[in-house]
């Protein structure tokens, strides 16, 4: 199989795994994407995971990717909240949750991190749209929050909470108050309750 076959078959995925290819050429010689990578054509995403290299000109797909690489996974914590523009400051590195181990990639498109938590709490989280109608997921505001405080033990008084220098303008504008407390009553978690209630307080809301 010549790259230009390969590519007008797999290019529209964006990424492939090995095991992706055998099951659909089980004669493909994987030799091939050594050579590919070598000539700059491909990128190893992680072992086992490879992307067309041309996709590094186009925005967004680090973070689709980043629903490949670890799988079941959405885009939370600090990625999510400087998505949304919640917090100040750039976040370079690509977090997330699974229910996967914990882990952690760097490639071409980036570094990525994913977090564990509990199957119970896999939830809150929305399809976002790329230009090409591909979908990656990214935790509501509200639920990226809840992941935070769940994942990071640090924030624990008023104090701490305001150390995330939340947004003021998207609190008082954007912040669905509601579905975060709906968020809570779901969990249950007398530890997050508390936390959620001092976040509240530290912000005035």
């Amino acid at each position: 199989m010549t790259y230009t076959q390969f590519y007008n078959q797999w290019h529209l995925l964006g990424c492939f795994s090995i095991n992706q290819v055998h099951a659909i050429v089980p004669t493909f010689n994987r030799s091939n994407l050594y050579q590919w990578q070598q000539a700059g054509y491909i990128v190893q995403l992680r072992k086992g995971w490879y992307a067309f290299a041309d996709y590094l000109r186009q925005p967004d797909y680090a973070r689709y990717f980043a629903g490949k690489l670890c799988a079941p996974s959405y885009i939370s914590l600090h990625t999510a909240l400087s998505f949304y523009g919640i917090i100040p400051e750039a976040v370079v590195e690509i977090t997330s949750v699974t229910t996967q181990k914990t882990c952690r990639y760097e490639n071409a498109f980036g570094q990525f991190s994913y977090q564990t938590i509990r199957p119970r709490l896999f939830w809150g989280f929305e399809p976002k749209t790329m230009r090409d109608g591909k979908q990656y997921m990214m935790a509501t505001p509200e639920k990226a929050i809840i992941d935070l405080l769940y994942l990071y033990p640090q924030y624990a008084t008023v104090e701490e909470m305001r150390e995330l220098r939340l947004d003021e303008e998207w609190i008082q504008e954007e912040f669905d108050k509601e579905r975060l407390m709906g968020y809570v009553e779901r969990i249950g978690s007398p530890i997050i309750t508390k936390k959620v209630r001092l976040l509240l307080k530290a912000y005035g809301i």
